[in-house]
């Protein structure tokens, strides 16, 4: 069965944030020690073989994604576990660092098989999109307000849990103050409450995994194709909603450089050292995280007019000093070939995406 296992290392505790250079070297030895590995021998000597890795590398440490073909969830978990922890040990470089984190996600194909064989009145719908707004209304609802809440009183239940969990990870986005939100706006900007701006910030954390989720279960779609978005046959979670000119140039390794650009974007939100929008490909991201967050407020009955105005004031402040309609018509101003290349010298850019020679034609 194939797993997908996410794993978070971080830096040492008080050591200071690696610098692009530090951060460099760090994605290059981590990929390189993942790259020379097969397999690996899990609990019990039972072997899991390593199909796939990404890497994302940020100010505090790394983000894995590893894909194994295991025999029960707990082999995947063990094995992942145990060659991260072999990976950091003999690179000296990173023998400092620790896992965080080292959990199991069920892989695209099987969660698809076992949807598509249930039967009866409470069978999941076949539309992706569908069944993942009834899966993440269940599960929050089930993981913070109890399961079994049904009628106005459940729902209501549901919304004050959801709220309550998005005014907490509010907390996390530590790039952007209140006024950015729009908070005491003495602008031209419509003034809205300091909890409205919470709930956006909180959405925004919580859509972030989702679509770090969603999108690396697209690089996998693509990658067992061996096809680009206009060729794909399976079903496609954000990918086919980027413009359909270039959808023959969408393949397995723009997927990835694109995933990786999701993850440092918004790594750069939460860890507060964000500046501005550093490429096209980020001004897309922006756009897909803004659709999540705004998709996930209203599976929970939390967008009022305020909660908009807070993201439309978050998105304008972060277009500020770049053309607004590239935001939404990226291709329209700029050739794909230049979707990863930084604006200006001063830009953020992750090196998994630099590296890598563009070799569509526009």
């Amino acid at each position: 069965m194939t797993y997908v296992v996410t794993v978070d290392i971080c830096i040492p505790e008080g050591t200071p944030e690696m610098d692009p250079l530090q951060r460099a070297g760090a994605v290059a030895l981590v990929e390189d020690g993942l790259d020379a590995v097969r397999a690996v021998e899990g609990p019990d000597g039972v072997q899991v073989d390593v199909l796939d890795t990404i890497v994302a590398v940020h100010p505090g440490g790394a983000l894995l994604k590893v894909v194994v073909d295991a025999p029960a969830l707990e082999f995947a978990e063990g094995s992942v576990q145990v060659l991260v922890d072999e990976l950091l040990e003999r690179t000296e470089v990173l023998a400092d660092w620790t896992i965080e984190r080292c959990e199991v996600e069920l892989h695209q194909d099987l969660a698809r098989e076992s949807l598509a064989a249930a039967d009866g009145p409470d069978a999941p719908p076949d539309d992706l999109a569908l069944r993942r707004a009834r899966h993440t209304a269940g599960a929050s609802s089930a993981q913070n307000a109890g399961e079994g809440a049904d009628g106005p009183d459940g729902a209501a239940t549901k919304a004050r849990a959801a709220r309550a969990r998005m005014l907490e990870l509010a907390a996390e986005l530590r790039a952007f103050p209140p006024a950015v939100f729009g908070v005491e706006a003495d602008d031209d900007r419509r003034a809205i409450p300091a909890e409205s701006a919470r709930l956006a910030a909180g959405a925004l954390v919580h859509a972030t995994d989702t679509l770090v989720d969603e999108l690396f279960e697209d690089v996998q779609v693509l990658a067992q194709e061996d096809a680009t978005v206009a060729e794909c046959e399976g079903p496609l979670w954000h990918l086919e909603r980027l413009p359909d000119r270039y959808a023959l140039q969408y393949d397995a390794r723009f997927a990835r450089r694109f995933l990786v650009t999701v993850i440092a974007l918004t790594t750069r939100f939460t860890d507060g050292s964000f500046q501005h929008l550093s490429c096209v490909a980020e001004e897309l991201a922006l756009r897909f995280l803004l659709n999540e967050a705004t998709t996930t407020l209203e599976l929970h009955d939390l967008l009022d007019d305020h909660v908009s105005t807070a993201l439309a004031n978050l998105a304008d402040a972060l277009c500020v000093d770049t053309d607004h309609d590239r935001v939404h018509h990226p291709a329209a101003l700029l050739p794909f070939t230049s979707w990863f290349t930084p604006f200006t010298e001063d830009s953020y850019a992750h090196p998994s995406t630099t590296d890598e020679p563009e070799a569509a034609p526009q």
